[in-house]
């Protein structure tokens, strides 16, 4: 089967003929693995060149937590945060190097794309911001569709699943769908089943040992675990010292996703 093609924003297209990382650049104060960490200009933007540097090729932009329990961020905020770490680093990074943008807020999306990101990551899996469609309608970007029940205030309240691996699978083929049905086609998406979110570690150990169920979906996964809790509940460990666990979870999504 030919590697899965992903068309991303201003002509581009990604070849997954390998696993593509997707370097992590929080501008929040409040993320739970590296708040407050980047959120002056300067810093923000060498550490997306730091990851670059180090093999990432998409650099992901997020000025809003979405941990659980976390407050939303007015769209003011949220593109003060974000727009110009998005400009400074479509300046700065390598041309194959693509700006991905972590919101589920349209307006922000039509900002970040203006200023050269082309990819959209939208953690409601477009169902935050009835907008959202209209941008991405409107424009060539690449979107990642995550699954999440809820939103971050409440959604660990939803963690009641039949069969989580089905459910999940079902809704992010059904998204894909509905995208296709609404003008979006299916190459400029990727699928995310939303490790942590809605999900218990039980729920979440599952969803990685069936990952190869998503591929019937037929486009590209986005795998996101990093130090979050399902690693730390598994080995007792606060968020500074799951790097290891990480790199477990990762190395086995990547054995998974080629199977």
């Amino acid at each position: 089967m030919p590697p899965h093609r992903w068309q991303v924003g201003r002509g581009n297209t990604l070849i997954l003929d390998h696993t593509l990382v997707m370097g992590i650049l929080n501008v929040t104060p409040d993320s739970f693995s590296d708040g407050n960490a980047f959120n002056d200009l300067e810093s923000a933007v060498h550490h997306g060149l730091m990851m670059a540097a180090e093999g990432a090729e998409i650099i992901d932009v997020g000025g809003e937590s979405t941990r659980p329990g976390a407050a939303t961020v007015p769209e003011h905020e949220e593109l003060r945060r974000v727009i110009p770490v998005v400009e400074e680093l479509v300046r700065q990074l390598p041309p194959q190097v693509q700006v991905s943008v972590d919101t589920r807020k349209a307006r922000v999306a039509e900002r970040a794309l203006a200023a050269g990101a082309t990819i959209i990551n939208d953690v409601s899996g477009l169902q935050f911001d009835p907008q959202m469609l209209d941008v991405l309608r409107n424009h060539d970007a690449g979107v990642v569709v995550m699954h999440m029940r809820g939103n971050p205030q409440d959604m660990q309240r939803y963690t009641q699943y039949d069969d989580v691996v089905t459910e999940v699978c079902a809704w992010l083929d059904g998204r894909v769908r509905w995208l296709e049905e609404n003008g979006v086609a299916p190459d400029r998406v990727a699928v995310d089943p939303g490790f942590g979110f809605s999900k218990n570690l039980a729920q979440n150990l599952e969803l990685l040992r069936q990952l190869p169920a998503f591929g019937r979906i037929g486009r590209p996964i986005l795998v996101g675990t990093s130090r979050k809790s399902m690693i730390g509940q598994i080995l007792g460990l606060p968020v500074s010292q799951r790097l290891e666990g990480t790199m477990a979870t990762v190395v086995l999504a990547v054995a998974e996703g080629r199977t």
